[in-house]
């Protein structure tokens, strides 16, 4: 169940996606980095549940306060990006931060839908691990990251083995439009919990 679930809310595209394609341009072992940088901020999350403090992400004006930060920032890294796509494929650097870690890490901490999805299916993961004791909730937090580790490895991968067949133009086009996601999700996380609120 764990891992049916994990991959479902996983391979949902997202910021963390798409840095990961971004990334792993340059770099085959980026998805390894990125989900290093995820497992940051995302083991404490699940400690945070296990204490029972989970319940603080599923009050309205606090996921208002994440979707609004959050959206923000993946907006401002969206534009960069999009506004550098031509940069980005001619000279091969990036807006995102120069260490990968802290970039799973960033676009992971600003994804208001991360925190949503673990104040709901996440805690009701945990929950019902508990009822095993402590072993199966660390069973279950291990198996969880590694679906992650899983997907962000062999999408990196992917980009980096087929990256000879990208021309300048392809390159520029799939930057571009991994930036408009990341505007996308930005505007979406903004104005989502912002109209539940009015």
């Amino acid at each position: 169940m764990t891992l049916i679930i994990s991959l479902s809310g996983v391979m949902m595209p997202g910021p963390v996606f798409a840095a990961t394609i971004a990334k792993g341009y340059k770099d085959g072992s980026a998805g390894l980095k990125i989900a290093l940088g995820h497992g940051l901020i995302e083991f404490p999350l699940m400690a945070l549940i296990i204490l029972s403090l989970g319940v603080v992400f599923e009050n309205s004006l606090v996921q208002a306060g994440i979707g609004l930060v959050g959206g923000a920032l993946l907006v401002f890294l969206g534009v960069g990006m999009v506004r550098a796509r031509r940069q980005i494929a001619l000279e091969g650097t990036d807006v995102l931060p120069r260490n990968t870690i802290i970039t799973g890490a960033l676009t992971t901490s600003v994804n208001p839908y991360f925190f949503l999805w673990w104040a709901t299916v996440g805690a009701l993961l945990i929950y019902t691990a508990q009822e095993f004791g402590p072993v199966v909730v660390l069973v279950f937090a291990v198996a969880h990251w590694s679906c992650d580790l899983a997907w962000y490895s062999f999408t990196s991968f992917a980009v980096f083995r087929t990256r000879h067949m990208w021309t300048p133009l392809v390159h520029e086009v799939v930057f571009g439009v991994c930036g408009a996601l990341m505007i996308a999700f930005g505007v979406y996380f903004m104005v989502g919990p912002v109209a539940e609120l009015a």
